[in-house]
């Protein structure tokens, strides 16, 4: 018997799962969330699949972090930080919340300011100008315990240089309050910006007690039942162990949203396509995302939940657009869709469970975009009660249901278009050149729409579109990244200089697999920077020449400036698992509900909904969708 790969994603509403056996073939199983304790519904998943084989290892996708930031319900922290940049975390930018909006104001810092205990150090970046002490340090320790924490940051000035002051503060705070973790922003982020460094230290500490609870109780649930030890996705896009995530909890702040990404790519390389956006619509939230030479675009940072992290991610946007985002009135008489959304408790009104609030799912529903009585996951739908909750809503607008229904998607897809927009016109690339690979349970859906907003001409429907998310986990390769600051002009680097550079960061990082570097670059003066490709074998004037070519690609010029190399990050990436893919059917679709078999070759021109396997496609007029061979659709536009 070959040992099966699995997948599990835990979304607001559904949690799906999904098994990829040493042939490729894929395997899929969806049940509804359970927000008490996500780890009830992965063993529920788990007990649905049934799989007569063994699982090899067990790949999941949490939200736990995500929701940690969302609801404010981290640990009490405690920071430690140089005498006088106290207030550095309310300082943040000092940049506004919005722009020309003075009633909105940032959230609160995770660390409020009487839990910021100043350090009598300071360390300059050529020079220590004032040492920290033994004496110094226990006094701090002294005073950090007073403040009762259930874990200590340190964030100390320029301690990406240096991290000595860091490390024997550390020793102090250690043996003052032992039991108690000490993160160092030395070891989460050792770069310049102190604000980004700081503030992801302290996400750091406060996620880590959560998610370390978390893996722990979930991992002891799973070995009770004979199943291998956990893993996790990273925002990265790549898997760690349980032990491993527990040290790093601030990685896992979009794991799922990235499982998304990666699943996506994978079946888009098989399919021949190059370059993307995706949009991965689930019950609570859309995340978009975007594929470049057939590989997911990294970010190296952003915010989450309004929280800056600035670590390595799967470039994802996140906005509150799902089957679940709740319609309702504001105080201008203006019709709005979430951020609020009805989850998996009570859910959507058509789910029976108790909801009373129209969502988005209910619009599918009484436009008839969705037909079908049951969802994948055994959730039964009454089109009866989502026609009563768009009404009620209706009624408040003054408006027919029918366009009350209308109103409602047309805002949710205005708010996915806007995210689409961030990730790829924002960032200089062009929508019109990519194909929009949508998926999640809503993805197909609105995949026509939304390329519409963006001018795209073709939207890929992959098989398994609603748990696409699984299906990049399943296949992840296991990652582990470090990085290193640099802060050294490009024309100063001889080959030995990067080579040295390079090879110090992998002696770090004990795994085998496929090794790569990347150079944070940028114009002397500029603000910001580029990553780019680097090897063992470059010189600096090559780093140089791919960061103006990178340059010239995104922003559409150079400058005559020299450049520097901010920092480098590494990784060792393990062999990914492969997938195989056909087509079995088209299942059926409607324009007038008539039945159409298991057409192999099927082209459906729109407007028409189809029923997949764990979703519904919407083709709208003016578009045609031709059935794929490798499974999925490929939806273009005719005129």
């Amino acid at each position: 018997m070959s040992a099966l790969s699995v997948g599990i994603d835990v979304g607001g509403t559904f949690t799906d799962l999904v098994s990829v056996d040493a042939e490729g073939a894929v395997q899929a199983v969806k049940v509804l969330s359970t927000p008490s304790d996500q780890a009830d519904g992965v063993m529920r998943a788990l007990s649905t699949h049934g799989a007569a084989q063994p699982a090899e290892r067990i790949v999941h996708g949490t939200t736990v972090a995500t929701n940690a930031l969302l609801e404010r319900t981290g640990a009490r922290v405690a920071l430690c930080i140089t005498a006088g940049t106290e207030d550095l975390l309310e300082l943040r930018r000092q940049d506004r919340a919005a722009l020309y909006d003075l009633t909105r104001h940032h959230p609160p810092a995770l660390v409020p300011r009487e839990r910021c205990v100043g350090v009598p150090e300071r360390r300059e970046p050529q020079a220590i100008r004032r040492a920290l002490s033994d004496a110094s340090a226990r006094e701090v320790a002294d005073r950090v315990r007073q403040a009762a924490p259930e874990i200590v940051a340190v964030s100390l000035l320029h301690a990406c240089g240096d991290a000595t002051h860091e490390q024997l503060l550390a020793r102090a705070l250690r043996a003052a309050l032992p039991g108690v973790d000490v993160v160092l922003s030395s070891d989460v982020l050792p770069e310049i910006r102190e604000y980004e460094r700081t503030a992801t230290t302290v996400a750091e500490a406060y996620l880590r007690p959560r998610v370390a609870r978390y893996m722990a109780h979930l991992a002891e649930r799973l070995a009770e039942n004979g199943y291998p030890p956990l893993a996790v996705m990273t925002s990265a896009g790549g898997m760690r162990t349980a032990a491993d995530a527990m040290t790093s909890a601030a990685s896992l702040a979009l794991s799922g949203p990235a499982g998304g990404v990666v699943g996506a790519a994978a079946v888009a390389r098989l399919v021949g396509i190059r370059d993307a956006l995706t949009i991965d619509i689930g019950g609570t939230s859309a995340d978009a995302g975007v594929i470049v030479d057939g590989e997911p675009l990294m970010d190296t940072g952003g915010m989450v939940a309004r929280v800056p992290i600035a670590l390595a991610r799967v470039l994802v946007e996140t906005v509150s657009a799902g089957g679940g985002s709740i319609g309702w009135v504001d105080d201008g008489g203006a019709l709005r869709v979430g951020p609020a959304s009805a989850g998996a408790e009570p859910g959507p009104a058509a789910f029976g469970r108790g909801g009373v609030d129209a969502t988005v799912t209910d619009a599918h529903l009484v436009l008839g975009h969705v037909r079908q009585r049951r969802m994948s996951g055994g959730v039964a739908l009454d089109p009866a009660l989502a026609w009563q909750a768009v009404a009620r809503l209706a009624a408040q607008c003054g408006a027919e249901v029918e366009r009350t229904a209308q109103a409602m998607i047309a805002a949710a897809d205005a708010a996915m278009a806007r995210a689409l927009r961030r990730v790829s016109v924002e960032r200089g690339l062009d929508p019109r050149r990519a194909t929009l690979v949508a998926f999640g349970g809503g993805g197909p859906l609105h995949g026509c729409a939304l390329a519409e907003h963006l001018g795209m001409r073709a939207v890929y429907i992959p098989p398994h579109s609603g748990v696409l998310s699984a299906v990049g986990l399943a296949l992840a390769p296991e990652r582990r990244e470090t990085l290193a600051s640099v802060m050294r002009p490009t024309d100063a680097l001889e080959h030995e200089d990067v080579r040295s550079i390079c090879i110090a960061l992998a002696d770090r990082v004990a795994a085998d697999g496929e090794r790569k570097w990347w150079a944070r670059v940028r114009y002397a003066g500029q603000g910001h920077e580029l990553e780019v490709p680097v090897t063992p074998d470059d010189t600096g004037a090559a780093v140089a020449a791919r960061f103006a070519w990178t340059h010239q690609r995104r922003f559409g010029y150079t400058l005559d400036l020299p450049s520097e190399i901010v920092g480098v990050r590494y990784a060792t990436i393990g062999a990914a698992r492969s997938v195989r893919l056909a087509r079995h059917g088209v299942g059926w679709w409607t324009s007038e509900m008539e039945d159409t078999g298991a057409l192999l070759d099927a082209e459906v021109p729109g407007p028409a909904t189809i029923a997949l396997p764990d979703a519904t496609m919407l083709v709208r007029s003016g578009w045609i969708a031709r059935a794929h061979p490798v499974g999925g659709w490929m939806v273009e536009r005719t005129g």
